[in-house]
C-alpha cells in the first residue's frame, strides 16, 4: 500500500501531534511505502493562499491513500477541485482535534473552513472519542471514523504503587504544568488557582509548582510571569521552559498532580504521561482527557473555563494524602491499561487498507 501524509510545515518539529505523525509513518513503513509531503504553515488562515497549489490531486497520483493533517485543513478546504465523488484515490484527515474547539475569535471561520475540508475527505482518524464526535457533528456527510489514541512512549516510568503511597506523604505538594506556555492551555488560571489554594497551615502543608513546556510568545511568559508576582506566588512557581526527556522525567517522579486546564485538548497526552507515573491530572473536560480520566477516581475533570473548580481539585488532593495516594494509584492503573501504540498502529493500517480495497475497481476475475 502506497501512502501519502500530508503535514503542514516540518513534521520534525517537536509537538504532541506531530510526535504521532512521525510514529504513525515509522509504524507504517514497516509494511508499506509511505512519502511525507509538506506544504507551507503559515499564520492562520493565511493557508488558503497555498490551495491552486497544492490540490489533493497532486498527492494522489502516485499514492493508494492521501492523509492529510487536519492541521493543513486551510490549504485544502477552498480550490476548484471536485470533491469525492470525483476522485479515485481515497483522502483520509487525521484530526488531533478540531480548531474550531478551541474557541476563541477565530472559531467562526475555522468551523466554516473545517466544515468545507470535511465535506472533501472520505474519512477520518481521530485520536480521541470527543474528536470523533466533533468530527461526525461537523461533517456535513457521514465519515467512515477510526479512534486510534496515541500513547505516552516518551518515558519508561517504571513506577509502582507502593512508590505512590509513598510519595503522596512528602512535602510540599508539587504541581506540574505540562505543555507550550500559550493563552490555549491556560497557565494563567492556574497560577491563580495555586494563589487560591487553601491549606492548614498549622501542619506545615505547602506546594510548589513547575511550569514544564515550550514558550513560544515571550510576551506571554512575561504576563505570566507578572501574574505570579501579582498573586505572591512568584516563589514557588518555576517556569522551566522545554526541558530534555531525562528532566522532564526527574519533575515527573516527584510530582503529585498534573495540573493543565486548558480550554481544549484533542487527547491529552500530557495527562497520560503523568499518570504513567502515578500524578493525579487536573484536566480540561473539553476534548480527549475525557477518555482517560474518571472524575474523582483516576483524577479530576475541570470545566475549560473559570479556576474555582482547578483550586477546589488541588486543595482535595493536597488536604487529603489518603485520597492523593487513592486517586493516584488509579491514575497508574489507567496509564497501565492504555493500548500499546502496536494495536493502535495496526488498527490504522487496517482502515486504511480497507478503504483502499473500496475505492479499488473490481478485477477482473471478479466480474
Amino acid at each position: 500500500m502506497r501512502v501519502a501524509l500530508v503535514v503542514p510545515g516540518d513534521v520534525d518539529t517537536t509537538s504532541g501531534g506531530f510526535r504521532y505523525d512521525r510514529r504513525l509513518v515509522a509504524s507504517l513503513r514497516e509494511t508499506d511505502e509511505v512519502t511525507v509531503h509538506s506544504v507551507p504553515w503559515r499564520r492562520y488562515p493565511l493557508g488558503v493562499a497555498d490551495a491552486p497549489a497544492a490540490p489533493l490531486s497532486r498527492f494522489a497520483r502516485d499514492a493508494d491513500v492521501v492523509v492529510v493533517d487536519e492541521l493543513a485543513h486551510p490549504t485544502f478546504a477552498v480550490g476548484c477541485e471536485g470533491g469525492r465523488a470525483e476522485r479515485e484515490t481515497p483522502v483520509v484527515a487525521l484530526v488531533h482535534h478540531l480548531r474550531c474547539d478551541e474557541g476563541g475569535p477565530e472559531a467562526p471561520l475555522a468551523r466554516a473552513l473545517e466544515r468545507r475540508f470535511l465535506a472533501r475527505v472520505d474519512a477520518a482518524l481521530c485520536t480521541s472519542s470527543a474528536t470523533e464526535r466533533a468530527v461526525s457533528g461537523l461533517s456535513p456527510a457521514p465519515l467512515p471514523t477510526l479512534v486510534a489514541p496515541p500513547t505516552a512512549d516518551q518515558f519508561d516510568p517504571d513506577v509502582s504503587p507502593t512508590a505512590v503511597d509513598a510519595r503522596a506523604s512528602e512535602t510540599p505538594f508539587r504541581v506540574v504544568f505540562l505543555g507550550a506556555v500559550v493563552p490555549r492551555k491556560r497557565p494563567l488560571a492556574l497560577v491563580d488557582a495555586l494563589a487560591a489554594l487553601s491549606l492548614d497551615g498549622e501542619s506545615g502543608t505547602e506546594w510548589e509548582a513547575t511550569f514544564v513546556g515550550p514558550q513560544p510568545d515571550e510576551r506571554y511568559v512575561a504576563r505570566v510571569r507578572r501574574r505570579c508576582r501579582r498573586r505572591g506566588v512568584a516563589d514557588r512557581v518555576t517556569l522551566t521552559g522545554a526541558l530534555p526527556t531525562e528532566d522532564l522525567e526527574r519533575v515527573l517522579r516527584r510530582g503529585h498532580a498534573l495540573a493543565l486546564p486548558s480550554r481544549h485538548e484533542g487527547f491529552g497526552i500530557a495527562a497520560l504521561e503523568g499518570m504513567g507515573f502515578g500524578l493525579v491530572p487536573v484536566v480540561t473536560s473539553s476534548g480527549g482527557a475525557t477518555d482517560l480520566v474518571t472524575h474523582g477516581e483516576t483524577g479530576f475533570l475541570v470545566p475549560p473555563e473559570g479556576v474555582g473548580a482547578v483550586a477546589a481539585a488541588l486543595s482535595a488532593l493536597a488536604t487529603d494524602r489518603d485520597r492523593l495516594a487513592r486517586v493516584g494509584r488509579a491514575a497508574l492503573g489507567r496509564y497501565r491499561a492504555h493500548p500499546p501504540w502496536e494495536a493502535t498502529a495496526a488498527r490504522v493500517r487496517a482502515f486504511l487498507a480497507r478503504l483502499v480495497g473500496a475505492s479499488s475497481p473490481p478485477t477482473p476475475e471478479a466480474t
